[in-house]
């Protein structure tokens, strides 16, 4: 008999494929997904220390899957709970601590040994793992119990040796580490083979990717990226998310040189002040920022440029907030993500002076927002008339219709038959909104008349 397996996951897309890996490794165990907690056997809470009271809400929602534990237990049944992820790496010890029916705690780096914990868990131990083994955890995976869909996530690299003292990732992640190619290779072709026509590659700064190739030498992300364009049925490759500092000349050429290579960048700025920069520790100025747009922009003049922000980091000024407001406006970006800053506990950020009040910071990101979310806006309207192909990955919200994706990363909404789900189709974009576009399929292949007046 099958056992029921729920998994919430926060954060980013690294998120998102450790909850399909540790997935593929419980499948072994017998344990089937299941969009809900109650009733399941093991509950996981795959977590995210990025964004502002993270822990707080972990601990909000193990209250709800503690209901469902004992909703199990009183039937005489057991249920295990588990937090995994960032979180779980930084305060491992305080989850333990606060919620005692909580069974397993680990980090990111050990979900592949999830059979002896589960096992050590059933037996009425309580389980803490936030070691950073000498071995990879990719040395020691299941191939993947199912495949991912049309547009798949292939982790390439792990960690980050930055230390931006905003920043939990050197300490949750650990230090930089690179697939090895053909593994990378091997695991892309079982994308492809399973359906995939987009993937992209996945890492803390994936752009400092430098993996072990066939014959003993080190290949940076750019040589990957050629590799993968030449497998057949992978039409479409993207990576996310990069550091300024490993913007090479081969990966920005690879922009202009390699046709599957999307025409979109995510390249996160932080600030657009020199002096908040070198407070944040990100070694780069940005002058150095705007040299690399423009260099990527003359391989590649119509790629889509994205980045994050952070708004209120202790000791800005007025000054530095105008110069980030600048810098937007000379680049103009097609999305971007913007946030308050808010302390992480353990990084330098936390233990600076100058904290800026919450209703400047309020101010300030409602200022940014509003120029980010305009210059999306008007990327999108542009699009306004054009054809363009658009992947179609996902379902729409509304019945009768799917959702996709241009070249651009921008969202693109259609009504179309259940059956063009995962192809790749000319879509003339009608209607523009902030967060997406409508358009209508040019061709409908093998379709009759009624679909046709449908999509229409």
């Amino acid at each position: 008999m099958s056992k029921k397996l729920y998994i919430k996951t926060w954060g980013c897309q690294m998120n998102v494929y450790d909850s399909q890996k540790m997935a593929d490794v419980l499948s072994t165990l017998g344990y089937e997904q299941t969009p809900e907690p109650e009733g399941a056997d093991l509950m996981i809470l795959n977590t995210c220390h990025i964004r502002e009271k993270a822990t707080e809400k972990v601990f909000s929602d193990l209250g709800r899957l503690r209901d469902h534990k004992e909703a199990k237990e009183e039937k005489g049944e057991k249920a295990l709970i588990a937090v995994a992820g960032c979180v779980a790496q930084a305060e491992g010890d305080v989850i333990l601590s606060r919620a005692k029916y909580v069974d397993m705690v680990f980090g990111p780096q050990t979900y592949h040994l999830l059979p002896e914990m589960i096992l050590n868990a059933a037996g009425g131990a309580r389980v803490v793992n936030t070691d950073f083994p000498v071995e990879s955890k990719f040395d020691h995976l299941p191939v993947e119990a199912q495949a991912q869909g049309p547009s798949a996530m292939l982790s390439v690299q792990e960690g980050c040796d930055k230390f931006c003292t905003f920043c939990v990732v050197p300490y949750t992640r650990g230090a930089e580490f690179s697939r090895p190619v053909q593994q990378v290779l091997d695991e892309a072709q079982r994308m492809v083979d399973g359906g995939a026509k987009e993937i992209t590659l996945l890492g803390q700064n994936v752009n400092a990717y430098h993996g072990d190739g066939p014959n003993g030498e080190t290949w940076d992300l750019a040589r990957l990226i050629g590799k993968l364009a030449d497998m057949n049925g992978l039409q479409r490759i993207r990576y996310m998310t990069s550091h300024p500092k490993d913007m090479n000349d081969n990966l920005i050429a690879a922009h202009g040189e390699v046709a599957k290579l999307m025409p979109f960048l995510h390249l996160p700025l932080q600030s657009g002040s020199d002096r908040v920069l070198e407070l944040m520790n990100r070694k780069h100025k940005a002058s150095d920022y705007l040299d690399i747009i423009a260099r990527v922009k003359k391989a590649r003049p119509d790629i889509a440029l994205s980045s994050d922000f952070i708004v209120g980091f202790p000791g800005e000024t007025d000054e530095d907030h105008k110069q980030t407001i600048d810098i937007v406006q000379q680049v103009g970006f097609a999305a971007c993500y913007s946030f308050k800053y808010s302390p992480r506990p353990g990084t330098p950020g936390a233990a600076m002076g100058g904290i800026v009040p919450e209703s400047v910071k309020d101010a300030r990101l409602h200022e940014l927002q509003a120029l980010l979310f305009a210059q999306q806006h008007e990327y999108n309207r542009r699009s306004v008339g054009k054809t363009m192909p658009v992947l179609f990955d996902r379902r729409g919200e509304k019945t009768g219709q799917l959702q996709g994706k241009s070249p651009w990363m921008q969202s693109v909404y259609v009504n179309a038959p259940e059956r063009l789900f995962g192809e790749i189709l000319d879509v003339t974009v009608e209607k523009a909104f902030q967060n997406g576009m409508y358009g209508t399929i040019v061709t409908i292949p093998d379709s009759n008349p009624s679909e046709k007046r449908e999509a229409a």
